[in-house]
């Protein structure tokens, strides 16, 4: 059950700086508003994690990165070592985008192998795995199978989208990832969510959280 999210947005928040011209000033920036705001977490490229760490700090605010980003069809085993590199270097949350390409082409074994491993590296590391599923590229039907796959492999989050797709989440999608996900396992919302009427209205569609590079604006 979703509890009301007006007057406490910035919980739900993973305020994020994913541009391929980020910047240490940026992360800096994304840091300092993270804390002052109470986000859930920041999410930055995995070059930033020890800035971010280091910036966050005693702050409660946690720290995502991204793995395989933005295509998702790097090697399985290149991934386990990005997350692992990554969760060596402070990381306490793993968005990694799912192995599209091998969906599509009917691995399912494949992309649920891929993504059972990462979830035991990210759970031994008491870290959370998020699988960033693209829904953009997705029939419904595929979602649902996609999700179900996220159930087997233990993943805690599912998440829309990189925000690299021609579109990102939409009411729609949250509502059928909700009603295919059993209740403990999260979703996140991601991509084009730029006005707080938009992030409520996927938060009462059953998002836990929101990724956006419009945290601050939002509240």
């Amino acid at each position: 059950m979703q509890t009301e999210p007006e007057q406490s947005l910035a919980p739900y928040i993973d305020h994020t700086v994913l541009r391929p011209d980020t910047t240490q000033a940026m992360v800096e920036q994304l840091c300092q508003e993270a804390a002052q705001h109470h986000f859930a977490a920041v999410c930055v490229p995995p070059c930033f994690v020890k800035q971010a760490v280091a910036a966050l700090q005693d702050t409660g605010v946690q720290i995502a990165t991204v793995v395989g980003f933005p295509l998702g069809y790097q090697l399985a085993k290149v991934k386990f070592f990005e997350a692992h590199q990554a969760l060596t270097e402070g990381a306490t949350e793993i968005d990694v985008v799912m192995n599209i390409a091998a969906f599509k082409s009917g691995k399912h074994d494949e992309v649920m192998s891929e993504l059972q491993e990462l979830s035991t590296l990210c759970h031994f590391k008491n870290a959370i795995l998020k699988v960033i599923i693209e829904t953009a590229l997705l029939s419904p039907e595929e979602i649902v199978q996609v999700c179900n796959l996220c159930v087997e492999a233990e993943a805690d989050f599912v998440k829309t989208s990189t925000g690299f797709a021609a579109s990102g989440a939409k009411v729609e999608d949250i509502l059928l990832m909700r009603s295919t996900l059993p209740a403990h396992i999260r979703i996140k919302a991601s991509g084009g969510i730029k006005t707080k009427d938009a992030a409520l209205a996927l938060v009462k569609a059953g998002a836990d959280r929101i990724g956006t590079s419009s945290g601050v604006s939002l509240l």
